[in-house]
Parts: structure tokens; C-alpha cells; sequence
């Protein structure tokens, strides 16, 4: 019986301690989990990068400070210049003056802002406005209020840039043969969309420097050529610098009016991001002082272009300046042809400045939303619609321009002006009366007074001058 019961003994199994093997399997199971976990992470980062190394903002992170430089001066300076001594006609000497400076003051102000908030989150860069809306706002709300807004500005400035280069054109071609056959604008608006169709397949906002550059020295020399050339003819021996209504109502609606077309001609942040995503970044050298240094260039050359312009073009036409200063110049021929030339190869770069946050947008939504792969074939039939469509606007309503004075006044203001103050009292909370918070309330109230005013004063034009409207001209 002994022997027996060590044998019996020295064949049972030890006890098993069940817990302790559950949680092993639990702990095997939950690191298994966890590297699984960590791999589809790690090819989901991957594939965001690959995208990310395709979309045309932030595939190109080369850029040199002044490349800031011309890209913002493309931007922000565009033919809408050669109509402020028009402006200036409606709001007069004081008002028109104050206006001006303090719109170059408010918008470079909210132009630093942008910058610095570009990268305001440790190791993260929000490369596009609607991404520094969605930290702001929240992933839906900063959606809705910074993209339509960003796509009324972008889109419909590619519109009137692809009628303002059919009408350069046009005026080139009357000027350096008045005697020729008319051509009708519809065909020159066609020229213009060749070249764009051409230049919208360039990959990035890096690849079209060399056009922005280009662009750039056009709008300075385009503008030095309307106010040089309006100071040698000096000032007209009739001219007048009362209102041109002949009532106070018709008054007060010219001057809102031309508050919509100074800030038409500061609409240049709705890129501001996007041309700072291409600028190389790190924790030791960030890209807001390189991008800063940059911009702050760009506004002197704003103002160089913008104030004499505006300026002398009012001291030496008053109210009867035309509402393109070369217009009211007419002589010397060959130089308003230049002129002309001018604006069209500057409205090449802009239409493409522009465009690009616009292919942007859209590429991102096929690849990242809807699935579609990144491919060459994707982006040649996107951007070619898209070109295509707007020279289709731009034939069919060649008048844009006055209706985007009025759709353009619910966003001009709001992502130029205000849009940026408002982000940055929700995110940095400056103190209460302190100089940042007054003075990102005082550009909040410019703003939204620009916002609700100069639509009405479009809306009022664009009911006056309807009779005048040619479609397919």
C-alpha cells in the first residue's frame, strides 16, 4: 500500500493555478492586440504621409524666406490695384486715405497672427486656414466656417482673374493695333485659360516660384507705370474732388461700395498658410521667422504699390478717374499696351497662387474622403475641370467682378480682417482691455462693419448698372 501510494502520488499532475494562466493568455492576448494596434497606426501614418508627400501644399517644404516674399506680393497685389483711385473718388480725401492705411495696418497685424499661429501646438503644423479653423472651432464647425468662405475668395478670384486676363489681352491687342478686326473678349478669355491649363499641372506652390516671382515684379511694375505716368501728366485743369452722386444716399452707397474694393485688394491671407507649409521647420528653427521676414517685405511692396497709385491717381483726376486708372491715361500707346501686358502675365501667377489651396482642398477630398489613389491621372482631370469651369464662368459672366463684389464682401472681410482676431482671443485669452485684446477688437468691429456694408453697397450697383450687363460678350 505504500509503494501504491506513492505511485499514485508521483503520477498526478501539480495543481494548476488557474488565474494565473488566464492572465498570462490575457496578457498575451492584449499585447498581441496592442502590436496590431501599433502596426495599422504606424501604416496609417505612413500612408498619410505618402498622401501628404502628393497633395501639392505640403509635398514641397523647400522654400526660402523670400519666396514668402513674391508668393504673398502675387497674391495679395492683383489688378484690383489700378481701381483704387476710383475708390478713393467715392470715399475722398480723408476717409479714403484713413481707410486705406488702416486696412494695410489691420491686415498685416492679422497676417502675423497667421504666422505665428501656424505652428502654435508643439510638433504640428497647421498647414491650411481650414486646419487652424478646425483647432479653433472644433473638426465640424471649423470646417463650415473657414472653407466656404475660403472657396468663395478662391474660386471666385480665379474667376475674375481669368476674365481680367482676357480683357489685358484685349486691350494689348486694340492698343498695338487699333486698325485690326475686333476680337471678341470671349476669345481672348480662351488664350488666357491655355495658358492656365498648361501651368494648373505644375505639382506644388514650390514648382510655380519662378511664375510667382515674375508675377510679383509685374504688379510693381504695372502699378509704378499707372502712378508715374498719371504724375507726369499732372494734375487735370478741371479736376474736381467732390462726390460724384448728386444725392447723400447716392453718396453713402459709392462709399460702401468702395469699402468692398479695398478689401478686395487685401484678400491675399486666404493663402497665407499654405505658402508657409512650404517653408522648412524645426523646434530650433521654426518657420514663422523666415516666413514673417518675408511677408513683412511683401507689405512694403503693398504699400509702394498700393498708396501712390490710389493717391495720385485722385489728386489728378478727382471724380472723374475711371475706374481703371490706364483708362483715364490712354496716352502713350505703347505704354498702356506694356501695362496691360503686365497685368496679364501677373494675373498668370495669381490665378495659379490661388488655385493651388483650391487643387489642395479638392485632391484632399478625393484621395483622404472619397478613396480615390493619389495619381497623375486624378490631378490632370481634376485641375483641368476646374480650369475649364472657370474660364466657363468667366465667358458666360463677364461681368464677375461687380457680383463678386457682393458675394465676395460676406468673405473678404471675415478671413482677412477678422477671422484671425477671433482665433486668436479663443486661444491665447489675452487679458481683458489689455493692448492685444483692443486690439483684436477693434479689428473685429472694422471687419464686420466692412462684412455687412459693402454688400449692400454692391448690391445697389449691381442693380444700377444690370441694364448695362452683356453675357457671352
Amino acid at each position: 500500500m505504500p509503494f501504491q501510494h506513492m505511485h499514485r502520488f508521483t503520477n498526478e499532475a501539480p495543481p494548476v493555478d488557474i488565474d494565473t494562466t488566464q492572465d498570462k493568455a490575457n496578457s498575451i492576448a492584449s499585447l498581441i492586440a496592442i502590436m496590431a494596434y501599433n502596426e495599422s497606426q504606424n501604416d496609417a501614418a505612413a500612408k498619410d504621409k505618402a498622401i501628404d508627400d502628393w497633395l501639392p501644399v505640403t509635398s514641397s517644404r523647400k522654400a526660402k524666406w523670400w519666396y514668402s516674399t513674391f508668393h504673398n506680393v502675387t497674391a495679395m497685389v492683383g489688378a484690383g490695384v489700378l481701381s483704387l483711385p476710383y475708390a478713393m473718388a467715392q470715399l475722398g480725401w480723408g476717409p479714403g486715405i484713413a481707410i486705406l492705411v488702416l486696412s494695410w495696418a489691420i491686415t498685416l497685424y492679422t497676417l502675423w497672427q497667421m504666422v505665428e499661429m501656424h505652428e502654435m501646438v508643439p510638433g504640428k503644423r497647421f498647414d491650411r486656414y481650414h486646419e487652424l479653423g478646425q483647432h479653433v472651432f472644433g473638426d465640424k464647425l471649423g470646417l463650415w466656417i473657414v472653407v466656404p468662405q475660403q472657396l468663395v475668395v478662391q474660386v471666385g478670384t480665379n474667376i475674375v482673374y481669368m476674365v481680367t486676363g482676357g480683357k489685358s489681352l484685349k486691350k494689348f491687342h486694340d492698343a498695338v493695333c487699333p486698325n485690326c478686326k475686333d476680337i471678341r473678349l470671349t476669345f481672348f478669355i480662351m488664350i488666357f485659360a491655355s495658358v492656365q491649363m498648361v501651368l494648373a499641372h505644375l505639382p506644388n506652390l514650390n514648382s510655380i516660384s519662378a511664375m510667382s516671382l515674375a508675377a510679383a515684379v509685374m504688379s510693381l511694375s504695372y502699378s509704378t507705370i499707372a502712378w508715374a505716368a498719371t504724375l507726369n501728366k499732372g494734375v487735370q485743369p478741371d479736376v474736381d474732388y467732390s462726390y460724384n452722386a448728386s444725392t447723400r444716399t447716392g453718396a453713402f452707397f459709392g462709399f460702401i461700395t468702395a469699402l468692398g474694393d479695398v478689401a478686395f485688394a487685401y484678400a491675399g491671407h486666404n493663402v497665407v498658410l499654405e505658402i508657409q507649409a512650404t517653408i522648412p521647420s524645426s523646434p530650433e528653427k521654426p518657420s514663422k521667422k523666415p516666413m514673417w521676414r518675408g511677408a513683412l517685405l511683401a507689405y512694403i511692396v503693398v504699400a509702394f504699390c498700393y498708396f501712390p497709385v490710389a493717391w495720385i491717381g485722385y489728386w489728378c483726376y478727382g471724380n472723374s478717374v475711371d475706374d481703371n486708372i490706364l483708362i483715364s491715361l490712354q496716352k502713350p500707346s505703347w505704354l498702356i499696351a506694356s501695362a496691360n501686358m503686365f497685368v496679364v502675365i501677373h494675373v498668370i501667377g495669381s490665378y495659379q497662387i490661388y488655385a493651388i489651396a483650391v487643387f489642395d482642398l479638392l485632391e484632399t477630398a478625393l484621395v483622404k474622403k472619397l478613396h480615390f489613389s493619389p495619381s497623375f491621372m486624378l490631378r490632370f482631370v481634376t485641375r483641368t475641370v476646374y480650369v475649364g469651369l472657370t474660364m466657363f464662368v468667366g465667358i458666360c459672366i463677364p461681368f464677375f467682378g461687380g457680383l463678386l463684389s457682393f458675394f465676395g464682401g460676406f468673405a473678404f472681410a471675415p478671413t482677412t480682417y477678422f477671422l484671425p482676431c477671433t482665433m486668436w482671443l479663443s486661444i491665447y485669452k489675452p487679458k481683458r482691455f489689455g493692448f492685444s485684446w483692443t486690439a483684436n477688437w477693434v479689428c473685429i468691429v472694422f471687419g464686420v462693419l466692412l462684412m455687412i456694408l459693402s454688400p449692400i453697397g454692391a448690391l445697389r450697383h449691381i442693380i444700377l448698372t444690370a441694364k448695362d450687363y452683356e453675357f457671352f460678350s
